[in-house]
């Protein structure tokens, strides 16, 4: 195993772990005690009907969902609903690349994991962990919204609302490229090393190239020409790439990145229904708001529209925003405050 010192709680801070034992994935390998770690928030009541599940995204943890999404002033509030932030598998903090033992089939590599995993394993987590049955609400951003479509289409009966954030059920041609893009800046690395990285230190200047990826598709062509990393405390754009892109990533496992990079390309509800992305959405019962980023280039309003509806019982809620896909972080104030109204609508129907 690889020690990444970064994904520990005196970074992310404190989280539990859930053993799923061995736990057979889609593609066919075992992942051996396969954990996940999630934060809790809140009470779950006495009839179990006000659990809330927040799938983390790409690259994330729960620590950012917990500061910026979860709060007595937010939607997501724990004195009213018991909010579970689970971590997907391969996101450093559960079962990932470098704190997994290198006991697969083909050798000392990381397997490949589906967004259908994560969505298996966090269903038994709230059943065997909390007795809980159903969900007042599955809400995710991008990856976290990919993870949103899964739930209501996989679980129809266990999702009786849901809220995809800035995310598609499934993964389009065009992001498949740009995700592409975002991997081929880290394997192209001279540290790649026939396909994995030792440290996270042998890649640190592929890292930044993937950060440097992001920082032209993640942020909108508005943001940077307002010059929108002045608000936020940078002197200049090199200033808020240094000490805000370069930051954010170079202290990532490549390895991690990689692996939820493959995912995320595959994300894909119709798997269920034989291509058929239609008869997939039209499994879904759960009362759903489809809620894209008005500039955001990687999943674009337009696609989202398409998916919406195919959705029964959804509404569209595009949020606008001018900081494009990366509004996920809150660079904005009135962000929050849209995705506040919108999931306090859905909660109160």
């Amino acid at each position: 195993m690889i020690e990444n010192p970064f994904y520990t709680p005196e970074f992310h801070g404190p989280y539990e772990l859930f053993s799923l034992g061995d736990f057979v994935l889609e593609e066919g390998q075992t992942l051996r005690d396969c954990r996940l770690a999630y934060a809790a928030f809140g009470e779950l009541n006495g009839a179990k009907d006000n659990a809330i599940l927040v799938p983390t995204w790409f690259s994330g943890t729960h620590q950012i969902l917990r500061d910026l999404y979860i709060g007595p002033e937010h939607a997501l509030n724990p004195e009213e609903y018991f909010v579970v932030v689970v971590n997907q598998i391969g996101n450093g903090l559960s079962t990932s690349p470098h704190n997994t033992p290198g006991n697969f089939a083909s050798g000392p590599r990381f397997p490949k994991v589906r967004i259908g995993d994560d969505v298996v394993a966090q269903e038994r987590l709230m059943r065997e962990a909390f007795g809980v049955e159903e969900l007042a609400l599955v809400v995710g951003g991008s990856m976290g919204a990919q993870q949103t479509y899964e739930w209501a289409v996989r679980f129809p009966e266990k999702v009786k609302r849901a809220a995809p954030i800035a995310g598609t059920a499934k993964n389009t041609p065009h992001d498949f490229l740009f995700t592409q893009a975002l991997m081929d800046a880290i394997t192209m690395d001279p540290g790649y090393a026939g396909g994995w990285y030792e440290t996270p230190a042998d890649v640190r200047e592929g890292l930044v190239q993937h950060g440097l990826v992001w920082s032209v598709m993640g942020l909108s062509t508005e943001w940077w020409k307002q010059e929108r990393w002045r608000p936020l405390g940078f002197a200049s754009a090199e200033d808020f790439r240094a000490g805000f892109v370069d930051a954010y990533f170079s202290v990532l496992d490549p390895n991690s990145l990689l692996a939820q990079g493959w995912k995320w390309q595959r994300g894909d509800v119709s798997r269920h229904t034989d291509g058929d992305l239609s008869a997939a959405l039209g499994r879904i019962s759960a009362k759903t708001f489809v809620m894209p980023i008005g500039e955001d280039m990687f999943f674009p309003p337009r696609d989202c529209a398409a998916e919406q509806k195919l959705v029964p019982n959804s509404e569209l809620r595009v949020i606008e925003d001018i900081s494009g896909h990366w509004a996920l972080f809150g660079f904005e104030t009135t962000f929050m405050e849209q995705v506040d109204r919108h999931l306090g609508e859905l909660l109160a129907s």
